[in-house]
This record gives C-alpha cells, sequence and structure tokens, in this order.
C-alpha cells in the first residue's frame, strides 16, 4: 500500500494509464501524461536548486498547472505550502517568509491581479530560489538533472517526512501553519475515497479550491488513489457548473453548504439534467438539516443525489468523522456520522454533560503547528488529543452533531446561546436562503442575538417576522433582538462565515 505522494501517483500511473485524471477547458490529461509532466517540472525544480525539505508556495486558482506544480514538489522531496488564491502580496509575503519558501509558483494575472509584482513589492523574497508562473512551468530548465535522478529522490520520501503546510484560515488573529506527513495525507484521503465509494467510473468536479485540504488532499490525492477524473473548476460560476455537470455527466460533488444552496436557488437549474450527481459530501461546522433534505428530494424542489453524506473536518485533522453509505436520512440531516478509521473522538468534561468540547485524535491529527511549539502544546494535549475549538454531542452510535463553535457562543441573560441551533430553526423559514446569528451586547443581557438575514432570489422577509418565527419556535432568551437583511453573508473560501465581521459591523 503507498504511503507517499509519489508512490501514489507512480502507482496511479501503472494502474489507470490513458484514463483521463482531469480535464479543463477542453484538455484532457491522462494518469501517465500526469506522471510525465510532474517528473519534468521536479527535474527542472531540483535543476534550479531545490533540495529535499524545501517548501515550495503554490498561489493559484484551480487548474491542471496548479496539480503538476503540487505533485512535483512532492517529487522533488520538497514540502507544499498551498497559498489561498485571493490572498493579497502582502499576505503571501508573510508566508514566504515564514516559511522560508525556496519555490514560489503563481498564476499571474488571474482575476486581473499583478500577482508578481505585488509578491516583489511586499517580499526582499531573500529565501526564494525563484518564482515562476504556472504558464512556463513547461520551459523550466531541466537539463542538468536527469529522470533518473529526480526519480531517486521520490523514492527515498518517506511516509514520515512532512508532505505539506497548510495555514489555517486565520479568521480569530495570525493564520497557523498544520504540518502532515505523507502517510496522513495519503491515508486520510485514502479513508475519504473509500467512505464516499469513490473508483475509476467517476466524475468528479472540484469546486473547492485545491489550496484547501478538501480540495488538495480529498480531491487531488483521492483522485490518484481512485482512479477518478477530476475537473477543476477555478471559480464557482452557477451556470457554468450546473452546464459542465450536464455535458460531462459529473457524478461526485464535494462542496461547502452554499455551493448546494446557490444550486438549489439557481434559476436556470429546471432547465438542467443533473441526475448523473450520485454522490455529495458537505460539511462544515453546521450544515443545515433543511439543506440535507432538499438534496436528497428527487423532485422538482431536490437535487435527487442518490447519496447525501456529511463530514466533519478541520485543517489540523482534514476528515475526522464521516457517514456511511445506508445511514438514515435522520443520520446525515442530523449529524457528521463516526469517527473515521484510524480515529477516534470524544467529548470533554464530566460523563453525565453530554454536550462539550469535541477533542479529536488519531492518525490524520497534524504533526503541528510550524515553529510553534506552543500553540501545538495548546491545541494537542499530553494524551495525544486536538482540542477543536468545536462544541458537539455524540449520539448513542458514536455520531457526533457539532452543535457551534466555543468562540461563537454567547451568554444571553445567563443562559448559553448557540448560534446554530437558531440557525437551524431560521433555515426553514420560508423566503430565507441564508442566515448567520452572533451575540451582540446588551446593557440588561450581558449579550442579545442578531441576526443577518439573506433573504431568497426575488423575495423579501420582514425584520419582525423572522423574530415571530424565532418566539415561536424557540426558548425566548434564543430569540434574536435585532434582525438585519443582507445581500450576502461574509464567508471564507472553505464556506464558512466569518462572525468577526458580523460582529465588527460588517
Amino acid at each position: 500500500m503507498t504511503h507517499t505522494i509519489p508512490a501514489a501517483l507512480g502507482d496511479a500511473a501503472d494502474r489507470f494509464g490513458d484514463h483521463p485524471a482531469y480535464v479543463q477547458d477542453g484538455e484532457v490529461v491522462s494518469f501517465l501524461e500526469l506522471l510525465r509532466r510532474v517528473r519534468r517540472a521536479a527535474r527542472g525544480y531540483v535543476a534550479l536548486g531545490l533540495q529535499p525539505g524545501d517548501r515550495v508556495c503554490v498561489w493559484a486558482p484551480n487548474s491542471i498547472g496548479w496539480v503538476v506544480a503540487a505533485l512535483a514538489t512532492s517529487y522533488a522531496g520538497g514540502v507544499l505550502v498551498p497559498l489561498n488564491s485571493r490572498y493579497t502580496g502582502h499576505e503571501v509575503a508573510e508566508v514566504v517568509d515564514r516559511t522560508g519558501a525556496r519555490l514560489v509558483l503563481l498564476d499571474d494575472g488571474f482575476l486581473g491581479r499583478t500577482q508578481l509584482a505585488d509578491l516583489r513589492a511586499a517580499s526582499d523574497l531573500s529565501s526564494v530560489l525563484a518564482v515562476v508562473d504556472l504558464k512556463d512551468l513547461p520551459d523550466l530548465d531541466m537539463s542538468s538533472v536527469t529522470t533518473a535522478e529526480v526519480d531517486a529522490i521520490a523514492e527515498s520520501v518517506s511516509p514520515d517526512d512532512v508532505a505539506d503546510i497548510l495555514f489555517t484560515s486565520g479568521t480569530t488573529g495570525r493564520s497557523k501553519g498544520a504540518m502532515s506527513a505523507h502517510r496522513q495525507t495519503v491515508g486520510v484521503a485514502r479513508a475519504w475515497g473509500d467512505l464516499g465509494g469513490v473508483t475509476g467510473q467517476d466524475r468528479y468536479l472540484v469546486v473547492n479550491p485545491f489550496f484547501h485540504s478538501f480540495g488538495y488532499k480529498v480531491g487531488i490525492v483521492t483522485g490518484l488513489l481512485s482512479g477518478a477524473t477530476l475537473y477543476p473548476v477555478a471559480t464557482f460560476d452557477l451556470d457554468a457548473t450546473m452546464a459542465l455537470i450536464e455535458s460531462e455527466r459529473i457524478t461526485v460533488l464535494p462542496g461547502a453548504p452554499t455551493i448546494f444552496t446557490s444550486l438549489l436557488n439557481a434559476p436556470g437549474r429546471a432547465d438542467r439534467d443533473l441526475s448523473s450527481l450520485r454522490l455529495a459530501v458537505t460539511g462544515a461546522a453546521v450544515v443545515p438539516v433543511v439543506l440535507i433534505e432538499r438534496m436528497r428530494d428527487d423532485g422538482p424542489d431536490g437535487l435527487a443525489f442518490d447519496q447525501v453524506v456529511t463530514a466533519f473536518g478541520m485543517t489540523e485533522a482534514v476528515v475526522v468523522t464521516m457517514c456511511r453509505e445506508g445511514d438514515s436520512a435522520e443520520t446525515v440531516a442530523n449529524t457528521c456520522g463516526r469517527a473515521i478509521p484510524g480515529m477516534e473522538i470524544k467529548i470533554a468534561g464530566p460523563e453525565e454533560q453530554s454536550e462539550g468540547e469535541l477533542l479529536v485524535r488519531g492518525d490524520y491529527v497534524m504533526v503541528g503547528y510550524l515553529d510553534d511549539p506552543e500553540a501545538t502544546a495548546a491545541a494537542i494535549d499530553a494524551d495525544g488529543w486536538l482540542h477543536t475549538g468545536d462544541v458537539g454531542v455524540l449520539d448513542d452510535a458514536g455520531n457526533l452533531s457539532i452543535t457551534d463553535r466555543l468562540k461563537d457562543m454567547y451568554i444571553s441573560g445567563g443562559f448559553n446561546v448557540y448560534p446554530a441551533e437558531i440557525e437551524q430553526a431560521l433555515a426553514r423559514m420560508e423566503g430565507v436562503a441564508d442566515v448567520a446569528i452572533v451575540g451582540v451586547p446588551d446593557e440588561r443581557m450581558g449579550e442579545v442575538g442578531k441576526a443577518y438575514v439573506v433573504a431568497s432570489g426575488g423575495q423579501s422577509v420582514a425584520p419582525d417576522d423572522v423574530i415571530a418565527f424565532a418566539k415561536a419556535r424557540l426558548a425566548n432568551f434564543k430569540v434574536p433582538r435585532y434582525v438585519e437583511l443582507v445581500d450576502a453573508l461574509p464567508r471564507n473560501l472553505s464556506g464558512k462565515v466569518l462572525k468577526t465581521e458580523l460582529r465588527n459591523g460588517g
């Protein structure tokens, strides 16, 4: 069994050969061709001076070039550092400097921006051997390094070597770099693919960004292990996505809940044949129950997925729990499933207390945070339990329900209030497309709830009606005191609502 990314790539070329590995904008790349391109790029990296263990930053949107740049990093013995494609030059410069990156791969001109100039203006790039535009990747001079030499480097990569450093979204303070070993990145991708039943017959639309573990580990790496054909999407366009699902008969579509909400509310959905979709995997801190119900619904108001699976994961542990095929609709709608093989979970606190902080331990918990032993020790205790900061409960079968983030909880009149419970209730209100609750200061109660509501297309929602709807379903201390209608909720690219922005008046 393969335990490193280079081994997984070589094995995929042997097993799947000319089968399409990637399709994007009319370009089709087989598994054999993917290996050829990766070897060529890796030779170029080594010719530039890259040494095993050196860090390589990739700052670009989803593309076949991104995949080649990333896999070539592993093949040359390097450590991949994927960067958010929306980062500014200053944000990228900080990560380049913090990681001592030796190479930076970017897509100059993406979204009309000047990435190369922005980066050079923000950093002296003192650690960097070269900055390479993805368009120039095939043209790197590799004449001084043979294929045999780079193959030998790839074969020397150990399962315990650090494969990648993924930076947390940094919604609260400075982001931290979570380090994973090859055995962890490959292992979690295999577990996810196995539980989802992903095979070489699948056509897998990757809307999730490659810089995120949802796109990279359970996208790119799962594709290598399963033989599925991946369709990378650089920017999410609703009509283009539906057209691609229809024309390419897409079968697998993982994504944040907002992706499926957008599809369900798309004006042109009724005119598209989306019947090829078989597997959806979604997850976030909280997924609205009503969304899962509609995704499974095979009527005109649903998406008719054969299998909808909810999962829970985080940068520091990638995938922690997942539903299984055959789980009841109720289990899928109300929980994130059970711990995946190799992982264990428990709720912190006294045994008689059913709700508390989720703790996670097992094969896929990160090695630690980059250059931050204090933060690592604060996150992972002496017994190896990762403290997630998420509040959850376990049912008798071990299925996890995330009730909220510890930091999102607020106290109103002495009562703990978990915004997610209110959001679940309001998500069922006619005319509400999206909703987020935050606590805001109140002189008498300490804090009270404020609801930010996005109305469904073409509908209007009155704030008083939102409050009345909540009063009919929730205890008084949970009912939002204020309602503000907004065009959209601020989210990061992994779909999480940026509640700090809302609290700060954004």
